[in-house]
């Protein structure tokens, strides 16, 4: 009898365990913080793409396979950067449910001059004013105390599982935008690189919340309270981008990167970005392409250049090389570091923040 009455009180405690906890993989690195931080004590999420991984290239391995089958939310960019996801949600046969963090966001079109550049007469940082309209959604009414948020373009089949699997990663061996010298053959219309912007945060970090509370929503509350507190967060990190930059003058804004990921930083802090690749890190900038940037350079004065922590230093060093410019430091783009200040997206934008304005403020 004993063993038995210890047998149910194990059942029931595993039970209220899977009951109060959601297993949760993200397709890459700056989506899995995002999601601890509103999810907290609630959430078990494993990264597909791991700290300083590119998820351009990425191949998916068996463990995936597994991850995703298992897992109840599966929280995705979208807009066509996790190139290798649809094939691996195919085959795992997972019941997830899939939330894209991207949903509802300003989207930046490729190839579109007003949204890569003319930012000067329009750029305001008042939250209250910031012009959502046209995709319905604000950085507020997602994490509202009553969710009635629509999911129709997530599938929510119900299913549950037993235990705590807590899955080890494993490794893995304006104008600006119109001088680009490259084309983007990967991401299609659309530039999927949106978690630059701190705005577009806020609406990721309510997406998050909307899928984690629909999941398990007896803990809704305290989901909705972590993004309100996360949120308020991101804007306080906006402001202090806004004050970095405010000395740089708008003819003196003209980074250098790696591969073209800073479009929605651009669109928000009236950047210009010279990329020596296109949208992903797959694309390759031919010996023409190179010299084209390397008179852009020129022509514009930029003095800015900076390495990506996903991508092979080499083409810019050579850039460098030939303009007798000094590389000013490594920025994050499609990664956490896996340790130190960028090892969170806060600590991301705030190591990005601290580069790109010095490098600016001594250049101008």
């Amino acid at each position: 009898m004993r063993s038995s009455i210890v047998a149910l009180s194990l059942f029931s405690t595993t039970s209220l365990a899977s009951a109060d906890s959601l297993d949760v993989v993200a397709s890459f690195s700056i989506l899995a913080d995002m999601t601890r931080v509103v999810g907290g004590d609630h959430v078990s999420v494993t990264s597909l793409v791991g700290p300083g991984e590119d998820a351009h290239v990425y191949q998916p391995v068996p463990t995936d396979v597994v991850a995703v089958a298992s897992a109840d939310l599966v929280i995705t960019n979208g807009l066509g950067f996790e190139g290798f996801l649809d094939r691996l949600i195919v085959a795992s046969d997972t019941q997830a449910t899939i939330v894209t963090a991207s949903t509802g966001i300003d989207v930046i079109e490729v190839g579109d001059e007003d949204d890569h550049h003319d930012h000067d007469d329009d750029h305001e940082h008042d939250h209250d004013d910031h012009a959502h309209d046209d995709h319905g959604h604000d950085h507020d009414h997602a994490l509202e105390d009553e969710h009635d948020h629509d999911h129709e373009d997530h599938a929510h089949d119900d299913h549950g599982h037993d235990g705590d699997h807590d899955h080890d990663h494993h490794d893995h061996e304006d104008d600006g935008h119109d001088e680009h010298a490259h084309h983007d053959h990967d991401h299609g219309p659309n530039d999927p690189h949106a978690w630059q912007s701190l705005d577009a945060a806020q609406i990721y970090v309510a997406n998050i919340a909307d899928g984690l509370c629909e999941a398990l929503p007896g803990h809704c509350g305290e989901f909705t309270a972590n993004a309100q507190a996360y949120s308020a967060e991101l804007e306080a990190l906006e402001a202090e981008w806004d004050a970095a930059l405010a000395d740089v003058s708008m003819d003196g804004r003209t980074i250098i990167t790696s591969h073209d990921a800073f479009g929605y930083l651009a669109r928000d802090f009236d950047l210009t970005i010279l990329a020596a690749q296109g949208m992903s890190t797959e694309s390759e900038a031919s010996a023409a392409d190179v010299a084209t940037l390397i008179d852009q350079i020129r022509e514009s004065g930029a003095r800015a250049l900076f390495v990506e922590n996903v991508s092979d230093p080499r083409l810019l060093q050579q850039i460098a090389d030939e303009t007798g410019l000094d590389v000013s430091g490594t920025l994050y783009s499609d990664a956490l570091a896996a340790d130190g200040d960028a090892s969170s997206y806060l600590g991301m934008m705030e190591t990005n923040l601290r580069a790109i304005s010095e490098a600016l403020l001594s250049t101008n």
